[in-house]
């Protein structure tokens, strides 16, 4: 498999983790609504009123999820592919002895044969130190040294 068609697996392997995310919790807000609307029609006292806040809050925390989900559609909408980077930046699939890291947004484990994948997010960790490296550079990770093989 070429470099470009890894990329795009990895991208697209992204994009279906945010589109899922997106409408799983979209699917839950509809519940929430729908309990919320039969909450109104059904109870009347100090138990509708706890059950209707609690409805509330949850619609609330949905509403945060997926804000920030589509703030990983957005970050992964600036995703560039393109083959050969110098320097790893968003994009960029950064290979090493130890692991591979497409960095693109935070996804999981993508996995190929026996070849494993991390996708994960500029924000992260190992994201910041791996931004502006480039092949030889070194970065220290959990006490491990990782040194930069390639950078596609």
């Amino acid at each position: 498999m070429s470099s470009l068609d890894l990329k795009k697996n990895l991208y697209r392997f992204c994009m279906d983790f945010v589109q899922e995310r997106i409408s799983r919790i979209q699917s839950q807000m509809e519940e929430v609504q729908e309990a919320l609307t039969s909450e109104t029609k059904s109870s009347a006292g100090d138990k509708h009123e706890t059950g209707r806040a609690m409805l509330q809050l949850e619609r609330e925390k949905l509403g945060r999820q997926l804000a920030e989900a589509e703030n990983m559609l957005q970050v992964l909408n600036k995703v560039d592919i393109s083959p050969k980077k110098e320097i790893a930046s968003l994009g960029s699939l950064v290979k090493t002895a130890g692991a591979h890291y497409f960095l693109a947004i935070s996804a999981g484990e993508y996995k190929i044969g026996i070849e494993k994948y991390y996708c994960i997010s500029m924000n992260t960790p190992i994201g910041i130190m791996l931004f502006g490296k480039g092949v030889g550079d070194t970065i220290n990770f959990n006490g491990n040294e990782l040194r930069i093989s390639e950078i596609v």
